[in-house]
């Protein structure tokens, strides 16, 4: 089992790695989306807490 963990890693690094090499403009899309996620959801929780305290 730990065996088909370390292959199914290294076949997502590579993927990873051929994806932002072929698409470099892509990737930084995605990239900047996935940040603007975790900016928003970091908002949210931010605004729950206040709302909470309040």
């Amino acid at each position: 089992m730990a065996q088909a963990k370390k292959v199914a890693m290294w076949i997502v690094v590579i993927f990873v790695i051929y994806t932002i090499i072929t698409s470099p403009e892509r990737s930084a899309d995605l990239v900047k989306s996935g940040f603007v996620g975790i900016s928003d959801a970091a908002k949210a929780v931010g605004s729950f807490m206040t709302g909470l305290v309040r």
